[in-house]
């Protein structure tokens, strides 16, 4: 069937026309979009809705279509490849704007976090911790439950089998020790 005829049949008998259409030029475009959009990863079920769109785009603008300036194989395939180019630009920008997403968000997690003071806090905490152990029992335990885990007063004396006051007495001298130690005042 010529082209002629076959625009004719699409007139006449638009579904007969379109499954005309598609027998005879489905491979071949599947083929140009293929070709197309195989660098950027795209699988078959893009490459397939990338042909039916060309398809549709036809039959919508058929009246578009000059038998004069190329035949229905060139122009299907001229629609095909540069369909596949739209696709491919709107690819790259969404792709572009990812990109900017991710260094974005990798240079506001850099900004928030800083290696330097990370390590030199854990140093910092390594040393009074040590100090605090060189304060020896039950001062040591006293100033660990009290200030590490939030122990009351009240349970730290019950569990270390002193008085409260007793406890935090001991606590106090012991915050003097440690800040005598690391040149605070006193």
């Amino acid at each position: 069937m010529d082209d002629e005829k076959l625009l004719q049949l699409l007139q006449q008998d638009p579904d007969a026309g379109m499954e005309c259409l598609m027998d005879r030029y489905a491979g071949l475009l599947y083929t140009v979009v293929r070709d197309q959009l195989s660098a950027c990863g795209c699988v078959s079920s893009d490459i397939e809705d990338c042909v039916a769109d060309v398809f549709s785009e036809f039959y919508i603008g058929m009246d578009r279509y000059d038998s004069a300036l190329s035949s229905i194989k060139s122009y299907l395939c001229v629609m095909a490849r540069n369909h596949a180019k739209d696709i491919l630009r709107k690819r790259a920008r969404q792709n572009r704007h990812l990109l900017q997403e991710d260094a974005q968000a990798v240079s506001e997690i850099a900004d928030a976090y800083c290696v330097e003071s990370d390590l030199m806090e854990r140093e910092l905490r390594k040393e009074v911790l040590d100090a605090i152990k060189n304060l020896g029992e039950p001062d040591a335990s006293i100033l660990i439950g009290k200030y590490y885990f939030g122990i009351s007063s009240k349970e730290l004396a019950r569990s270390l089998r002193l008085s409260v006051g007793n406890v935090d007495t001991r606590a106090h001298r012991a915050l003097q020790k440690l800040k005598k130690q690391f040149g605070g005042e006193v």
